[in-house]
């Protein structure tokens, strides 16, 4: 996500505007005129949290767009009170914090040794009422799980609820029962990736060795993680099918391999934020900051799901009704809310739809990091709907309800902003748009004249099961183009067989030797593919650009320097 980064010279210059008094709302130390002032500052901060709420992920923490706050936190007239401790509060015991644990007592958290009173926060947390899991207790257990807590910022707004401190014995005693790091079972990844976020982990490999193998293998494939990374036996592993006459169908990993023939499918998956860094150059957007490499292109084998859900007892009757299929992970939060999210069900139950129950990624068992024992598949869709470690499939007749489903993944027009986003106004995004980029050479590369010739290289993709049928390539900036050799296999190897009409899953990856513009210091390079719908890339970012930065397709373009030695 996108962390706002510059709170913390906002919240100074408050702080030079605020009253010197550090008193408790619970014990009225302070001046009544004092008090005044920290009401009317809290209902500044009520207002700008209500407005700001529709944009952030449920559950994630309180994460904002610098923008939009900044435009409020100005309005303010009240600044927030330091976050140092101060010997002025009163001390309370564990007992007398376990006391205020509802809305009708109040709602009381601990956070290192600090006492607050949270209870007018509660409506206005972006994470919901999942707040009241820590209500007379610790924070920390929590903030472990969602670690985009830890910011300076959200310090700076829990800092205006503090009512006190916690009694030494019991500071203690909270010291010794420490929470585990519910990250620490994660697996190891390698360290050429580029972390985007360490928990929960979301990383990508460096572009120029993205695309130096057809197939990706594993440990270079982006890896998108919402919550940390589920242990799962294989042995006593349960897929529960629902929703349809028969009841409930239950399969352990040993009948996903026995009772369905098995598929193997070669499949490109991106992410809807793939790219987003560029949009982030024209506009500010929140979501993590993925250059071009969110994308890997891989073999998946496993069962078919429209033979799972034959099996289950789908047929004409259901058919009926039936639009939609839902996934849930085994990834869950604090509150038992697990990762979900639904396609439609033409997708799932059409022949050539090639949706899988995937349980090996390149001839191997799928990985943990990539949703091992299994996940589902969905080619041509965004890697939003490749639901991981799958527990549970419900076909029904309307669309998944998660929070994914319905908050996220969404594309809006360039004119929305997080004071009047509707999310209901948007379908979930699916199939994504024709795309292409350039991973050799960088941005910003020095050129060696003397070479005389520039090797430019890249993929591109579509979904849907559009195949790219020609990627066009300028050396200046625009002005002119020239079409790239594309190629469906390792280079110097046959090219994988082309697929049927409608199935082509897989990327292309592409390569143009050209010469070296003469007399140039400095080139444009930009890519752009088209697809066998003729769909092509949009040249700029600003018309499609959109608050969360996803969808992002424009033209990709590098700047390299010609040196003469």
């Amino acid at each position: 996500m996108l962390l706002l980064r510059r709170c913390r010279s906002l919240t100074r210059l408050q702080r030079h505007q605020a009253a010197p008094c550090f008193a408790s709302r619970a014990v009225r130390l302070c001046s009544s005129s004092t008090e005044d002032q920290r009401s009317h500052q809290r209902a500044n901060w009520s207002a700008n949290w209500k407005r700001i709420v529709a944009g952030v992920l449920t559950g994630t923490g309180a994460v904002v767009t610098y923008g939009l706050l900044h435009q409020e936190v100005e309005q303010a007239d009240a600044g927030l009170p330091t976050t140092e401790r101060s010997s002025s509060l009163p001390v309370f015991s564990h007992d007398e914090v376990t006391k205020h644990r509802s809305l009708e007592d109040g709602v009381w958290v601990t956070y290192k040794g600090g006492v607050y009173d949270v209870t007018e926060f509660v409506p206005i947390h972006p994470g919901g009422n999942k707040i009241l899991l820590a209500a007379g207790g610790a924070l920390e257990p929590f903030w472990a799980l969602y670690a985009v807590h830890d910011q300076e910022y959200v310090l700076e707004i829990l800092s205006q609820y503090k009512v006190g401190e916690l009694s030494a014995e019991d500071l203690k005693k909270q010291g010794e029962a420490k929470a585990s790091d519910p990250y620490s079972s994660d697996p190891e990844r390698h360290p050429v990736l580029r972390i985007n976020s360490k928990k929960p982990f979301n990383a990508e490999p460096p572009p120029e060795i993205l695309t130096e193998s057809y197939i990706t293998p594993h440990v270079l494939f982006f890896k998108r993680n919402h919550l940390p990374v589920p242990q799962v036996d294989p042995a006593s592993y349960r897929l529960q099918v629902e929703g349809l006459p028969r009841g409930a169908l239950t399969l352990s990993l040993k009948d996903l391999k026995t009772r369905f023939p098995k598929h193997t499918i070669t499949a490109t998956m991106q992410c809807a934020g793939n790219r987003r860094s560029d949009m982030n150059q024209v506009k500010e957007v929140k979501g993590l900051n993925w250059g071009i490499s969110a994308i890997g292109n891989a073999k998946w084998s496993g069962a078919r799901l429209r033979d799972v859900l034959l099996a289950a007892g789908f047929g004409p009757d259901v058919a009926k009704w039936a639009r939609h299929v839902h996934f849930e992970g085994l990834d869950k939060d604090v509150t038992g809310s697990a990762y979900g999210t639904s396609i439609p069900i033409n997708k799932a139950m059409n022949e050539d739809g090639d949706v899988l129950l995937a349980y090996e990624m390149n001839g191997e068992d799928i990985p943990a990091d990539h949703g091992f024992p299994v996940r589902v598949v969905v080619p041509g869709v965004v890697g939003a709907r490749n639901v991981k470690w799958l527990g549970r499939i419900v076909v029904s007749a309307e669309e998944s309800s998660s929070h994914w489903q319905q908050h996220d993944y969404k594309g809006f027009s360039p004119g929305t902003d997080w004071s009047k986003v509707d999310h209901a106004s948007s379908p979930a995004i699916q199939e994504l748009p024709v795309q292409s980029a350039i991973t050799v050479p960088a941005d910003g590369a020095q050129i060696d004249r003397s070479d005389e010739t520039l090797t430019v290289k890249g993929y591109a993709w579509s979904g849907g099961g559009r195949e790219v049928v020609r990627v066009d390539v300028s050396l200046d900036g625009g002005k002119t183009w020239q079409v790239a050799q594309l190629r469906s296999g390792d280079k110097g190897q046959p090219d994988e067989p082309s697929p049927p009409p409608g199935r082509s899953w897989a990327w292309k990856l592409w390569e143009l030797t050209a010469p070296l513009p003469p007399d140039a210091d400095e080139l444009e390079i930009i890519c752009k593919a088209v697809d066998n719908s003729y769909n092509v890339q949009p040249d700029t970012i600003p018309p499609i650009w959109n608050l969360r930065g996803l969808l992002n397709n424009a033209w990709h373009r590098v700047k390299v320097k010609v040196t003469k030695d």
